[in-house]
Formats: C-alpha cells, structure tokens, sequence
C-alpha cells in the first residue's frame, strides 16, 4: 500500500486509533487479527517484516516512527546495501535523519545494483514490534514509491510459525525467509505468527484473497502438535492448502513437513508432541502425493534444517547459524520455480 509517497511493504493496513497519533503498520487486516487466539492476536500485531520504501533526490531525509509496546529496532538499507540500526524507545516518537551514502558517487552506479533493489531505494526495515508511522520530511524534495524496475519483480509469501517469522535470530532481517528472499532476489511477505500458527480458516481465505504474490511457502503444524488431534490438524490443513491451491491453481506453492526440534528426540517417544510430529509429517506427505499436482511443492524440513545444532539451546529456534543456513537451502530449493517465473514474466512483459 502507498501512503505520502512511501509504499508500505508487507502492510494491508495503515491503522489509525481515534485517541492516538500516528498511523500502526498491520500485516494482517484487522477482521482476520481479531480471528485469531488470544496469543495470535498480539503477534499479528507485529510489524516484522513490514518496509518503509521510498525514492528522493533529498540529499537529507527524516523518518519519523514509533515502537508502541515494547523498545523496538529498524534497520536501513539504500537498496540491498546495510545503511544503520536505529533503537526505538516503546512509546516514543523517534525522528531517524538519513543521509544519501556520500561514498556511492565514487563507484560505478552499475555496481550499486543487483537483479533486486535500485540502489535509489530507502529502504527502512522493522524487528519484531507493533511500528507506528508518523511522517517523512524530505525538505521541500519530492517523496515517490519505487517503480516497479527499482524493486524485486517478483514475491512469495510465507506463513508459519514463530520460526518463519524470524524468532531466534538476533535480527529477523537474518531469518531464514528473508535470507532467502535476499538469495533468490525476490521480495518476501512474511506472515509468520509466534506460538500461534493455528491455520485458521480466516488466514487461509485472507492468503488465497490476495493478489500480490506469485509463490507461496508455508510452514504448518509446529504450534499444533502438543495440543491438537492430528484429525483437526488435518482438516484445517486440507482447508488451508485447499483454498490456496484451489485460488492459484498456476502458482508454485512449498509446503513443508514439520522442522526437527526437542520433540522429534524426546527420550519418551510416546509424548503427545512426539507422536504428533511424526503422525503431522506423514500427513502431509500424503496430502501432497494424493494432489498430485505440478505446482505443490513438498519439502522435507530435515533438508532444511540439516544439524540439529542450528537451533538455539530452546531446541526449537533456529540461531542466526541456522536461520543463515536454513536461507540457503530453501532459495535452492525454490530456484527453479523463481526461474521460470522470471523467465516467463519477462516473455509476457516483451510481448506488450
């Protein structure tokens, strides 16, 4: 969405509260954030993943933002070039001044640009907190949003666990998606949801709604499998990949079998967790096989997640080793269908 010249990347909402100032960054709309648990209505909340982007010829620029209930953080790219790291105080408007990078008219502009961004892009990227936006000052300078040849061409949504949306990395601009999304040159819209991954019928048909995503990935049943029977798993599930595949009949969708964590080498193999892990997986593998259809793509997690040393000592979340590592293997699993969607948009785009 667009909004004073800035397009608000991974935001449906712009979200404004009649008794407080600025404007909240929503992942989710808000009938389907009020959809949720209890738990997953606070993380839908959260901004992770969402951009600020935008393109001027201002030599200086002031963003000013807001993290609402907990200190937050941002970092800042021109393009896919690491610009700063800004804390946000909870509560507190902060005013961030951006300065074009004055070592960039030395090098060859050429250089500057990858098959992703333009290296004309501000780029401001938020952690994991609910992000209040207030105003962009450019100084007179006119404020636009990228064209469409300065960012990716291409875009995959992802839906998971709290895994998906970056927990246990130190940054979640290191989480497995976004590193993906960054080998493969692709933009990610990530609408991981912490402990509360529950495949909800009202984020199904939100994900199949949408028409801004040309692949899909998702990451189910981790947050299900110590307390739900693997019959409901399976029947939200079927709802879940049912009414994507059913609205994208064309699009490439990765599903994925449950990553390895504590529960697969609990010592009581009989342990509910432990049980549902298996019974899950094998679900899934056979929902794919039954498919049978070209553009359902079944990955195994343990070829994702290779060590078990990848995850911090929680036994579940992946470190910033294993986030890195996780990013590699599924952008090589993913190649080949990013490939033949940009070959086949570039076909259609030259036949215009």
């Amino acid at each position: 969405m667009e909004y004073q010249g800035i397009r608000f990347h991974n935001v449906v909402e712009l979200e404004q509260k009649e008794l407080l100032p600025g404007l909240r960054l929503q992942r989710f709309p808000k009938h389907v954030r009020h959809s949720l648990s209890e738990n997953g209505r606070t993380k839908a909340v959260q901004s992770n993943g969402c951009e600020l982007r935008f393109v001027t010829e201002a030599k200086h620029v002031r963003v000013t933002l807001a993290s609402l209930e907990t200190n937050g953080r941002v970092l800042v790219f021109r393009g896919d070039f690491f610009h700063s790291s800004h804390n946000l105080q909870a509560g507190v408007p902060h005013t961030i001044h951006l300065e074009i990078p004055e070592r960039f008219a030395d090098v060859e502009p050429d250089r500057l640009h990858n098959g992703a961004f333009s290296s004309k892009v501000w780029r401001i990227f938020c952690e994991r907190f609910n992000a209040v936006f207030y105003d962009v000052d450019a100084f007179g300078h006119e404020v636009r949003p990228p064209s469409k040849e300065e960012v990716p061409r291409l875009t995959f949504v992802a839906y998971g666990s709290s895994i998906t949306q970056g927990a246990g990395a130190l940054s979640h601009y290191n989480g497995y998606i976004q590193q993906a999304a960054r080998r493969l040159e692709v933009d990610a819209l990530n609408l991981g949801l912490s402990g509360s991954c529950h495949c909800e019928k009202e984020v199904a048909d939100h994900i199949a709604e949408r028409e801004d995503w040309d692949l899909a990935f998702l990451e189910i049943g981790v947050n299900m499998m110590s307390s739900v029977p693997v019959e409901e798993f399976s029947r939200r599930a079927t709802y879940l990949l049912d009414t994507i595949i059913g609205k994208h009949p064309d699009k490439p969708i990765f599903l994925t079998t449950i990553y390895p964590n504590r529960a697969s080498y609990f010592k009581d193999q009989s342990h509910t967790a432990s049980e549902n892990f298996k019974k899950y997986n094998q679900f899934l593998r056979e929902y794919a096989l039954a498919k049978n259809r070209s553009q359902l793509h079944l990955l195994e997690g343990s070829d994702i997640m290779t060590d078990f040393t990848m995850l911090t000592s929680d036994l579940t979340h992946p470190s910033d080793y294993g986030h890195i590592a996780m990013g590699e293997r599924l952008a090589e699993k993913m190649r080949f269908a990013v490939e033949q969607l940009r070959e086949t948009k570039q076909h259609e785009e030259a036949s215009l």
